[in-house]
């Protein structure tokens, strides 16, 4: 009973390394076979590629629908986080525009009674005539640029200019198709303004820089940076509150005010009648002039 073991090793132990060697080189046989048969009939192997290719899809095709289903319940997760932050920011926004229009309504209604109470005048409404820039002419003699509206749209010399962010200057001059506003850079500009939260007069003026500067601001007045420039509407030349810029740095010599506007990116303005007739040219050239 023991040999018999012993005897069924002696035979297997040929026998596997004979199946060894014949599979090692029956794969080196099957491989030159299959280049060969390559080599000899491409259809076959386009015909044999494509058959693998049908059997293969439909694997892989139920393979990657559970990791696209993944990576859609991922997205949309992700989406439904971010919509649910943002439909929080938003309602805080909201929240804080009612309060402001809570708060505006009350002001309004103050403001409805007290000049009832005063008999304050009305202010005449503002009309306006839109403009586009044509051309510009800025730097070291003159900032000023030249608009596309003139006398017989109803330009009138004098009249206060302004853009998307605020007043940038008034109309120099004027022909029957085109105008010319003389900017608050200019050194001609002369502009009467106001610290809007010290509510004290100063005079904007420009020098062809960047910054105008303010003069003759009221004395004992404390002057900060990042405080609200508007005009005063000191003699009717322009209403008052018309955003100018802000304080941008004082020192003991200088007032610089860093302006709304962007003068570089002007592209359309807005040229405003306020009824007033400080600096306004009120005549009316005829057709033939």
């Amino acid at each position: 009973m023991d040999q018999r073991p012993s005897t069924i090793l002696r035979i297997a132990q040929p026998l596997k390394s004979l199946v060894q060697r014949f599979t090692y080189l029956g794969l080196i046989v099957a491989a030159f076979g299959l280049m060969l048969v390559g080599k000899i009939d491409t259809v076959i192997v386009d015909k044999m590629r494509g058959e693998v290719i049908n059997v293969a899809a439909p694997i892989l095709g139920a393979l990657s629908r559970p990791i696209q289903t993944m990576s859609n319940m991922v997205d949309g997760a992700n989406a439904a986080i971010d919509m649910r932050a943002e439909n929080e920011k938003l309602r805080e926004e909201n929240a804080r525009l009612l309060q402001w229009q809570t708060a505006a309504r009350k002001l309004q209604a103050d403001n409805v009674a007290l000049s009832k109470l005063l008999q304050v005048v009305p202010e005449a409404q503002a009309s306006y005539i839109s403009a586009r820039v044509i051309a510009s002419a800025r730097g070291t003699y003159g900032n000023s640029i030249v608009l596309n509206a003139g006398s017989t749209h109803g330009v009138r010399k004098g009249q206060a200019v302004l853009g998307d962010s605020g007043f940038i200057g008034r109309v120099a001059d004027v022909s029957s198709h085109a105008s010319r506003v003389l900017l608050l850079t200019d050194v001609s500009s002369r502009v009467p303004v106001m610290l809007e939260s010290a509510r004290a007069r100063a005079l904007l003026v420009g020098g062809n820089v960047n910054r105008p500067r303010l003069v003759f601001v009221t004395p004992g007045t404390r002057v900060t940076p990042s405080e609200r420039i508007v005009t005063s509407g000191d003699g009717g030349a322009f209403p008052p509150g018309l955003p100018v810029g802000v304080v941008a740095s004082v020192t003991d010599s200088t007032i610089e005010v860093q302006l709304f506007a962007d003068y570089d990116r002007l592209e359309y303005v807005r040229i405003g009648d306020f009824g007033l007739d400080g600096l306004v040219d009120r005549h009316l050239p005829d057709k033939n002039e």
